[in-house]
Parts: structure tokens; sequence; C-alpha cells
């Protein structure tokens, strides 16, 4: 399933491309896919294949679509604070997302049938807290990941405001899924060929919307009993935060707001974002302060000449109608005389556009030149400079042990 929209030379290529076709409509989904690569989460040997529209797999690995986890992350509605359980995680792509969005006090579990597969995830997002600038410029509800079935959670466990399921949902198992959610939560699986959105608005009642044609692969039924009792997994556990961990989100937090420079609007619970921040800035989009529009003075310049032609059209009216239908010289040698003018003016108008064209031409050509000059000194393209990691660097020069250095940094011995 894909292939919705074209491939992109890069994950801010995809995004872009996302966005234009509608599949991305909020800043915040933008924000999240933007600020996680999905190369990253393919094996080397196939990352050429992360920026196009389509799903991947590899042995038990797999991942959707770009377009369809985009309408997943939209039919969510996603905000800070809320629990999110992802039935089939893999790789742990969508639910590192999620948990940029979530915050530190949300609550972020997944279950997968395989346990390569955890594992593989596990070292994903490993790598994405300890390596990532992303991880520092959002405060992320960190995902938990158990192996097993989701059809064999007890109906005891707990409920969640948001569920999402990786895999075809067969209309038997539509209520099994159902009493997964609170009242006011929302659920987004594979039914019947269709990605579904269901809202839980009462403790029997549910408003059910069909979002787009889509193709899983079913669920795996389970196949385990013990004593005869069917098999249950159990949900990862609810923690309550250590001292410690609030502390570091206290002084990650204040160090962001810090680093905001007094820009930021007041935050809800956990909020994810530094808002009041450009993309440009925050280092989430490819556009730095070395990207320069190339075309603005072709755009300005059709501009001009298409007002000239209607303002001389305009000017034509006149002179080419007679009301009195008046044949005689006076009015002929008026209207010959008006048409001489306007052609002088259209003559000069486009000698004007000409020298226009040609001005343009020539600043496209010297904007080329400095930039081959530039590529020729440093010996290497033109690339958008990394924004740097402000909170990281902040971190790193206070007068504290190296541990403690550490620990704020997050970087963590399993």
């Amino acid at each position: 399933m894909g292939g919705a929209v074209s491939a992109g030379e890069d994950n801010d290529d995809l995004i872009d491309n996302l966005k234009e076709a509608y599949y991305i409509r909020s800043d915040l989904v933008e924000r999240a896919f933007r600020a996680i690569d999905r190369a990253d989460y393919y094996l080397d040997e196939y990352r050429e294949n992360a920026y196009k529209d389509l799903a991947w797999r590899h042995g038990n690995i797999h991942l959707s679509a770009p377009c369809i986890y985009s309408e997943v992350m939209e039919a969510l509605d996603l905000h800070p604070c809320i629990s999110f359980l992802n039935l089939g995680s893999g790789t742990g792509y969508l639910s590192t997302m999620v948990g940029l969005i979530l915050g530190p006090f949300g609550v972020n579990h997944g279950i997968e049938l395989h346990a390569d597969v955890i594992e593989y995830a596990y070292q994903k997002l490993d790598s994405f807290i300890k390596t990532s600038d992303s991880f520092d410029k959002f405060e992320f509800c960190e995902p938990s990941f158990v192996v097993g079935n989701c059809l064999e959670i007890p109906p005891e466990s707990r409920q969640y405001d948001r569920v999402y399921c990786g895999a075809g949902v067969q209309k038997d198992h539509e209520k099994y899924m159902k009493n997964l959610i609170k009242v006011g939560g929302i659920l987004v699986m594979p039914l019947e060929e269709k990605l579904t959105k269901i809202t839980r608005t009462g403790p029997s009642s549910w408003e059910t919307k069909k979002i787009i044609s889509v193709s899983f692969a079913p669920l795996i039924l389970p196949k385990h009993n013990v004593n005869g009792k069917p098999k249950t997994v159990p949900l990862p556990k609810y923690e309550v935060r250590t001292l410690q961990e609030l502390t570091r989100f206290c002084i990650r937090h204040t160090l962001q707001m810090t680093t905001d420079g007094g820009e930021s609007q007041s935050r809800s619970c956990g909020s994810s974002f530094s808002v009041g921040r450009g993309l440009a800035v925050a280092g989430l989009h490819k556009y730095g302060p070395r990207f320069k529009r190339r075309r603005v003075h072709r755009r300005r310049c059709n501009a001009l000449v298409l007002a000239t032609r209607q303002v001389v059209g305009s000017g034509m009216s006149p002179a080419s109608l007679d009301n009195n239908n008046n044949q005689g010289g006076i009015v002929e040698d008026e209207e010959e005389a008006g048409e001489r003018e306007v052609r002088r003016e259209m003559r000069g108008d486009r000698r004007v556009a000409r020298g226009l064209m040609e001005e343009e031409e020539m600043v496209e050509e010297e904007v080329e030149e400095e930039h081959e000059e530039e590529e020729r000194e440093t010996g290497e393209l033109l690339r958008v400079q990394p924004a740097v990691n402000v909170l990281r660097e902040m971190i790193l020069g206070l007068p504290l042990p190296e541990p403690l250095k550490r620990f704020l940094l997050y970087y963590r011995n399993k």
C-alpha cells in the first residue's frame, strides 16, 4: 500500500510531498515527521528506498507507507499527557513519533508479536535517544514494548485514550478492539479494507468514520492455550516517575525554555514543542539560513507583464468603440491616433519586460556563479548547515560532574 506521493530525495522532501498531497495537515504531525528520519528505521542496504511512499518488509520487520502513517497520526488527534497503545508496534517508528507529541507525562505502550522485532525496535529507540538532535528539541514519552499477540490482552486490563492497530481487523474482533479505549478515546484500525476511525462517545456508543482504502495483512489468531485456558499477554506496566526522572524533566524543560529566548508561548501539561520557534530555527526543516529562493525575480517579472497586458487591454476598449456609430473622419483620426499611442505603449512595455527578464537571468547567473565558486573553494556541494543543538551545548557547558551531565542528556547504561 502506498505510492500516493512522489519519492523524495530526503526525509524533508518526503514530508513536503505528503503536505502537498494533504496527507499531513497539522503542525504537530508535521514536526513529529520531520524530527525522525524514516531511513533510520531501515536496514542499511535498503536505505535508498526509505523516501518512497511505499511499505517495506524484510523478514518480520515491517514499515507501512508514509501516507498511511500520516493519515493514522492525523486521525489519532494526539496531544500531551494522554495514553497510547500501538498494536503491532513493529520497528517503533510510529510509537517514537507519537512519543514526541505525548510529552514526558503521557503513556506510550506497544505490543509486537515477534521478539526479534522488539529487539530491533529497542535498538532504534536507543539510537534515537543517544544520537538524534531531535530528542533535545522535544519533551519525549519513551515507548515500552512487550512481546505477544494483541488478541490475548486480558479483559480487565486498563483502557487507553488512543489505540492503533497495524494489522487488518476481522469483523469478529471489532468489539474486542473497541473495548480497549476509554470513553472519549479514539481507535484507528484497518477494518474491512478501510482505515477506520472509531470514537467512543459513551459506555456503549461509538462514532465511526472511514478514512481511506487500505490493504493490510490480517491479524494472526492466537494458537497457544495454558491448561486449557486462553493465554493472556500483560500490557506494559504503568510506572510512576521517580524523583530523579522528574528532576531531569524539570531541568531539561527549564533549559529548553531558556534557549527559546523568551519567545515560547505558554505550554500545556507536558507540551512537547517549543512553540514560537520556526521550523528552520528548530532545525526541523531543510530550509536553513543559507537557502536562497532563486526564482523570485522570475515570478515578479511575469506578474508585471500580466498586469501591463491587462492595463493595455482596458485602455483599448474606449478607443475602439463609438456608441453613436459615427463614421466621420474626425472620429476616425482620433481612433487612429489612439491606436498608434496604444501600439507605442505596447512596444515600450515589451522592451521593459525584455529588460526585466534579462536582468533576472543575470541575477540567476550571478547566484549560480557564487554557488560554483563556493563549491570550488570548499571542494564539496553547497549544503544547508545543520542547526546547533543549543540544549546539548548548554548542558555540556554547565559546571557539573560528567556523570550528571550524561544523566541530563539522557545517556543511560542499561
